[in-house]
């Protein structure tokens, strides 16, 4: 049976302001951030704190005029993966409070509404796109395409009930398996999605966008090590759960959630979009599984898998924006990749 957890008491008196453990532990719940458990909790605030961005910094004239010279294809694409990301970001906002409820450390607590404020511009971000480009009926459409769509609905219910079993059963166990689930729709159920913007880029198509997207990528790789984190502080307060029946969970669980991407990458990008090949794409996404796998602590699931088959999205996910538009006219903080230095293709 798995040990319950409690929620975050609002103050306590008698107790220290550094936490004795990251849940179920006691904390004044007074926040001094020289006074915290963890040695990485104040680095990753002020690395949040620095990435912070609003879509109205982007802009999205050159956007405006390209997108009606879209392919049919390309447009139904851009239209679908930006209902899908709006709809996984939704889910998080919520899911990131109700786990934020359970941390009794406060700095993370503070970490964690940071990343639910982010996640709420992302959503805002896709509001932002589609206003800009399509009617409000086509803008509704698009957020509500996900209640029809039957590859969306099993993605959807894969992470959802995933995240209620925590939000209705909160325990060691519920919310290490959830922080699985998080760890997947933040950092393999992206990024088809992500990989079909930055195509459009790099062929100076809708780069408004894509320096969006890059920027909520760029969130994600944060959110991801943030979860990890969470993930191993826990494992390390408890280490019996530490265990083979959760090693062989997390292959399973990643497992199917390949098989769910790639179907909807077989769906949303197949064959039709000029420039990419679904096989690439199908070998990308093993190849993203297989990093989620190893920063959560394990083995590759696909060890025949060792380079990133779309060594030009290096260039997008691995760079530092800083306050800059990468994709925009204005060169500003830009250094480009290294591919044999920078280890990102190598697993």
């Amino acid at each position: 049976m798995s040990t319950e957890i409690n929620k975050r008491v609002l103050m306590d008196k008698t107790a220290p302001n550094k936490s004795t453990s990251i849940i179920n532990g006691r904390s004044s719940n007074i926040l001094n951030w020289d006074d915290v458990r963890f040695a990485w909790a104040y680095p990753k605030y002020k690395k949040m704190l620095s990435n912070f961005w609003t879509p109205f910094e982007i802009n999205m004239s050159q956007d405006m005029h390209q997108f009606p010279d879209l392919s049919e294809d390309e447009e139904d694409a851009f239209l679908k993966i930006i209902g899908l990301l709006a709809l996984l970001d939704s889910i998080q906002t919520d899911y990131a409070g109700k786990v934020a409820d359970y941390l009794t450390d406060s700095s993370v607590n503070a970490l964690m509404i940071i990343l639910a404020q982010q996640e709420v511009i992302h959503n805002h971000s896709y509001s932002y796109i589609l206003s800009t480009l399509v009617s409000k009926q086509k803008q509704d459409e698009v957020f509500d395409f996900w209640r029809t769509e039957p590859i969306l609905q099993k993605r959807n219910d894969f992470v959802t009930d995933g995240y209620s079993e925590f939000a209705e059963n909160p325990t060691v166990d519920s919310m290490l398996k959830s922080i699985v689930y998080d760890v997947i729709l933040e950092g393999l159920f992206f990024y088809s999605g992500f990989a079909f913007f930055y195509h459009l880029a790099r062929n100076q198509k809708m780069v408004g966008t894509s320096t969006m997207i890059n920027y909520i990528n760029r969130d994600e790789q944060i959110h991801v090590d943030l979860f990890v984190r969470i993930y191993k502080e826990v494992l390390s307060e408890y280490p019996e759960y530490n265990n083979k029946e959760l090693e062989v969970f997390v292959y399973e669980t990643f497992k199917k959630a390949v098989e769910l991407e790639i179907d909807w990458a077989r769906y949303i990008i197949g064959n039709k979009i000029d420039g990419i090949l679904l096989e690439d794409v199908e070998d990308y996404i093993m190849f993203t599984a297989n990093t989620r796998c190893k920063q959560l602590g394990y083995e590759k699931l696909y060890p025949e898998i060792t380079k990133n088959p779309l060594r030009w999205i290096t260039a997008y996910e691995e760079i530092d924006l800083g306050k800059s538009d990468f994709f925009e006219q204005k060169s500003r903080q830009y250094t480009k990749v290294n591919y044999t230095d920078n280890g990102f293709d190598d697993l």
